[in-house]
């Protein structure tokens, strides 16, 4: 079983930027073509924190 390794290189929450939006949309498309399904993609967006934005706001 793998132990919780910590390092000098750990980065904390606050100092992650996002994505920028043309890196975020070409993620999206490779996530998107390699996904088994729908339902998989959307956890892997999910996951990766590029998942799709409610555009209607």
């Amino acid at each position: 079983m793998a132990a919780d390794v910590t390092t000098d290189n750990d980065i904390a929450d606050e100092d992650l930027e996002p994505v920028a939006e043309q890196t975020a949309r070409q993620a999206q498309r490779v996530v998107a073509a390699y996904a088994e399904d729908a339902d998989e993609c959307r956890m892997l967006l999910s996951m990766l924190g590029i998942g799709p934005t409610d555009k209607s706001a």
